[in-house]
């Protein structure tokens, strides 16, 4: 064309967790079988929400309304029953004005930061999640800027690195935070996020959480908002039903504004957020309707409770199977459903494979390594040989190698022979 029309950033906007479903896609026409561990999608391993769930979203269907636009921020209903629930956590008070939705957090997550300043960063935690640190880089047209997560301290942040970052680069304008955290399972003590709030109001920042496992936390971990710890630094928490109910299908998620009344730079930020919405008219509206039912449930503790203990009993039965390996470092999930299975260092290298019985996936896999870091051939190789599709972790902007997979199969007999299959393979890997 006569004018270059790409995006500066649109070479960032990367997906591994998705991309390699292409490939599993091939293997699978070729004839192996396919365990998708790459994905965080409840119900496609096997979870149902339950019935009493089911039958309020069923009995919405027949409501007029739920078939109508809704405000461009979101139903009024749900957000004054989303912003009452915010203010009995004793923290940052919120009004209903101060909820808006989006079509689930991915749209929330490029509106975020796609709206703000080219030259303002968000600083975040590698491993990143794919979604946020693609956004981020594509915003800025430069690569995404991280802080460490240690793994020889169960993925807790450098808080040290997250000061020094923010201390020596002023486009730094805010900091992301995952906790629970995808990739890791990590779940951050009070302790450390009000050092990290800290930092945020020395420099004048805004902080970002993504809250969307925020009520699926185990080990003795408790449920923390970010309206808890923030004290009076503006924040933006993200949440969304789809991991919750689960509903990922729903694409209903939403933005907690606090602090707005903070800073004057802050507040004409998330006014261009609502105008953006604005421009869309509506979100999805039947999701949002049914929030206030569902969370406002007497069995929704119960519920939320009850998906808490099953996925601390896979924490520990995934653990169990690791447990004696000396070629991995994996800490224990406290929050989400996934882990990370990191190899040690030396371990991999360029020339390493498994044994693939069938001659044209063992083709089709040789012809796809080329020139790929070192856990994403083994990920490969895996893939061609057993079937299973985990997601490498240096596709998560890190430089550890290793992979992260699920705790959601359903199938316990399934489950068993994910993880022992898993074990077994990285002792084969030559």
């Amino acid at each position: 064309m006569r004018r270059d029309i790409v995006h500066v950033g649109a070479a960032s906007l990367k997906y591994e967790i998705r991309e390699i479903v292409s490939i599993a896609h091939e293997v699978e026409r070729l004839g192996q079988a396919i365990t998708w561990e790459n994905i965080g999608d409840p119900v496609q391993k096997g979870e149902t929400p339950p019935q009493w769930i089911r039958e309020i979203v069923s009995d919405l269907v027949h409501q007029r309304t739920t078939w109508a636009y809704c405000d461009s921020a979101g139903v009024g209903e749900t957000r004054e029953f989303l912003a009452d629930n915010v203010n009995t956590r004793r923290g940052v008070q919120v009004t209903t004005d101060d909820i808006m939705f989006f079509n689930g957090l991915g749209d929330a997550v490029a509106k975020v930061y796609g709206f703000l300043r080219r030259e303002a960063r968000i600083l975040g935690p590698s491993p990143a999640y794919s979604t946020h640190s693609s956004a981020e880089a594509a915003h800025s047209g430069y690569n995404h800027v991280t802080y460490n997560l240690d793994p020889t301290q169960g993925w807790m942040p450098d808080v040290d690195d997250i000061r020094n970052k923010v201390k020596y680069n002023d486009s730094i304008a805010g900091i992301l935070i995952l906790t629970p955290d995808n990739p890791t399972g990590a779940v951050y003590p009070r302790a450390i996020l009000e050092e990290i709030a800290e930092i945020a109001r020395e420099y004048d920042l805004f902080i970002i959480t993504d809250e969307i496992y925020a009520h699926i936390v185990y080990n003795g971990q408790p449920r923390l908002h970010l309206s808890e710890w923030i004290g009076d630094v503006p924040g933006i928490a993200m949440r969304g039903i789809s991991k919750e109910y689960p509903w990922p299908g729903s694409r209903c998620g939403w933005l907690e504004i606090l602090n707005k009344d903070k800073d004057d730079n802050f507040a004409a930020y998330v006014d261009s957020l609502l105008a953006a919405k604005r421009l869309e008219v509506s979100s999805t509206t039947l999701p949002q309707m049914s929030i206030p039912l569902v969370m406002g449930d007497p069995r929704y503790a119960d519920h939320l409770d009850g998906r808490e203990a099953m996925f601390s009993a896979r924490a520990d039965e995934m653990m169990a199977v690791f447990d004696g390996c000396e070629s991995v470092l994996v800490n224990k999930p406290c929050g989400a459903f996934y882990y990370t299975v990191m190899l040690n260092e030396g371990l991999l290298n360029h020339g390493q494979s498994l044994p693939i019985a069938n001659p044209r996936i063992a083709e089709l896999i040789a012809g796809r390594v080329q020139d790929v870091a070192p856990d994403k051939r083994f990920v490969h190789y895996l893939m061609g040989a057993t079937g299973i599709v985990v997601v490498p972790l240096t596709g998560f902007q890190c430089a550890h190698e290793g992979f992260r997979a699920t705790l959601l199969e359903t199938d316990d007999v399934k489950r068993a022979w994910t993880l022992k299959t898993l074990r077994e393979s990285i002792e084969a890997y030559p």
